[in-house]
């Protein structure tokens, strides 16, 4: 069955030469704008935010199942290979110490979040404004239980919730309105061209 994502949309192929360099384009451009969002902070309190939980899901929506994990396993691949694509890792990055640390969990949550709101966007579900909702929100909701879980074995439950939950809330509902305007104006852009 023929994927009902956006960029299937976008850019229809004919043949599997042109399904890979459709697929190759994705990824590296997804993943470079993975990096961008996990290096520029908005101002937030109490901690600053990155944009990278709202890219990860609408990177997966936009290109499907398939696509999204394969952007964001790339994503995760730069960084395992001492590329500084992650948030606050040095000019030559550190590697898979990085994705030791605190923030591992969600970074696998990353890949879980891509998997799931991949599949709902060969379903369609990010066309309206309702289903981009409920994606961009059930998929916040794995990468925190990612995270949460991995950094609860680091710090205990109710810190790794003090720190790594409870801070994001109000960032997460901004980031979650957002990407659920943007997704089905993406659509409706698509549709005209």
């Amino acid at each position: 069955m023929q994927s009902a994502s956006l960029m299937a949309t976008v850019w229809p192929v004919q043949s599997r030469r042109d399904e890979i360099l459709r697929g190759l384009v994705f990824a590296f451009a997804g993943a470079a704008l993975l990096t961008l969002s996990a290096k520029v902070k908005v101002p937030f309190y109490p901690v600053p935010m990155t944009m990278q939980t709202m890219i990860v899901l609408m990177i997966a929506m936009a290109g499907g199942l398939r696509l999204g994990v394969a952007t964001v396993g790339l994503y995760l691949m730069q960084g395992a290979l001492g590329f500084p694509v992650f948030a606050d890792t040095p000019e030559r990055g550190i590697g898979l110490a990085y994705m030791m640390g605190p923030t591992g969990g969600y970074l696998v949550g990353f890949l879980a979040a891509a998997a799931f709101a991949g599949w709902c966007g060969d379903k369609g579900f990010g066309r309206s404004i309702l289903g981009a909702v409920a994606v961009m929100s059930l998929g916040h909701v794995v990468i925190f239980a990612f995270g949460y879980a991995y950094l609860a074995t680091l710090l205990g439950a109710v810190a790794a919730f003090n720190a790594g939950v409870a801070p994001f809330a109000m960032a997460t509902i901004l980031k979650v309105a957002l990407g659920a305007a943007l997704m089905p104006a993406l659509w409706l852009t698509a549709r005209k061209g």
